[in-house]
């Protein structure tokens, strides 16, 4: 811990004079802290009260439910003890002994140091407490048995805070440490092997989850973010919007919605500046041309055409470019070059009626529309505005609907 305290003051962190993004009030440096690990993210579920727990992860043995963490004594935290609390954000190690899942990203968390894991507490406990049961994971034999999690821990789990290369700049272990740290990027950007743990000689490259694609964020140019001017990635943090580049969607969305929109403009560039020397990863979704072409004809297509002159072209021109505003830019983005259609899929069902401002929101066609047409209308932006040469099925659509992660 002492290592990592001298090295924060030598790169002068922001965390004690952060303000929200949306409010001149200074926020106190354990809510920030808590913005940065976006704890609320998966512990509070749709309508539901923030921190109460709840949230399911379905996974390939079965779902699990995040606890609730908010400071009620009977089904929350209220009575852990500050060792309890570290130990289970550090070791993933309950108060009751029991082992958590790499689900909960622990594994990142062991790099913060314990006044700044102890800050987090402080501010869940300045909340108001709430009672809410948390529900009982759903996990096959054997992975119900949490014991194994030792094994797993002894084999995976790196328990060491994190010290400053003095090789690197400042600035740049700032955004290691945020990166790596609380803002646990590699835990949903990097493909994980047979026991759920991720591979370190695949990070950032990019995994699926659900019905949702965490693209490459490696400093590949072509597969990753590696292209995309310092500042437009900054800005992506911020606001979610980066025309030409990417748009944020889904689970995405939430994090910026939540925990990178209130980060300090230097965090903000300290972890652009730290994402853009990582190691090259070329996988995954390539960021297409800026060509825009005329689909090949195929038996249907007029469908697609139809679909997308009477519901996206009030927004997005044929040209690729925004109709109103530049938000609304298709040209340039792995959304419509993915050949499977991913997240594409899971912004028509979803839309994007959480963001930030109102004039990024886009409506859900989930209800509106059909999976032959919005199968239609996806396989004619894949055409126009990507190189993937992919086909949608209505069956594709009805299987992203039936995992209901919108």
């Amino acid at each position: 811990m002492k290592a990592y305290q001298i090295a924060l003051a030598l790169f002068g962190a922001s965390l004690w004079h952060a303000a929200q993004a949306d409010d001149s009030t200074p926020m106190s440096n354990g809510e920030y802290l808590t913005r940065a690990a976006d704890c609320v993210a998966c512990h509070t579920t749709a309508g539901g009260k923030p921190f109460a727990g709840g949230l399911a992860f379905k996974l390939p043995f079965g779902t699990l439910y995040s606890p609730n963490i908010t400071a009620d004594p009977d089904t929350g935290i209220g009575k852990w003890s500050d060792d309890d609390f570290v130990n289970a954000v550090q070791r993933g190690v309950g108060k009751d002994g029991k082992h958590y899942y790499p689900a909960f990203p622990y594994t990142s968390y062991s790099k913060m140091p314990r006044d700044e894991i102890l800050a987090i507490k402080g501010y869940l406990f300045s909340l108001t407490p709430v009672k809410q049961a948390s529900k009982e994971n759903d996990i096959s034999f054997p992975f119900n048995q949490r014991w194994g999690m030792w094994f797993w821990n002894t084999v995976f789990l790196d328990n060491k805070p994190f010290v400053a290369d003095p090789q690197q700049s400042a600035q740049w272990n700032r955004g290691a440490y945020l990166v790596e740290g609380p803002g646990h990027c590699g835990e949903c950007h990097s493909p994980r092997n047979f026991a759920q743990a991720v591979k370190p000689s695949e990070s950032l490259a990019g995994t699926l989850l659900g019905n949702w694609r965490a693209y490459n964020i490696s400093s590949d140019a072509q597969y990753g973010i590696g292209a995309w001017p310092q500042e437009t990635l900054v800005k992506y943090f911020a606001t979610g919007q980066a025309p030409g580049f990417g748009m944020a969607g889904g689970p995405m969305s939430d994090v910026i919605e939540h925990s990178l929109r209130y980060l300090t403009p230097e965090d903000q560039l300290a972890m652009a500046v730290y994402l853009k020397s990582t190691p090259a990863r070329a996988t995954g979704v390539p960021r297409p041309s800026a060509e825009v072409r005329e689909p090949v004809p195929v038996a249907g297509d007029g469908l697609g055409l139809k679909v997308f002159n009477d519901a996206c072209a009030a927004c997005h021109r044929a040209d690729g470019q925004g109709n109103n505003s530049p938000i609304a830019t298709l040209s340039g983005l792995k959304t419509v070059n993915d050949p499977e259609g991913t997240n594409l899929i899971g912004v028509l069902l979803g839309g994007h009626n959480d963001a930030v401002r109102s004039d990024q929101r886009m409506p859900d066609f989930a209800k509106g529309y059909s999976n032959e047409e919005l199968a239609a209308v996806s396989t004619y932006l894949l055409s126009r505005f990507g190189q993937s040469g992919a086909r949608i099925t209505p069956q594709d659509v009805a299987k992203s609907r039936a995992l209901g992660l919108h």
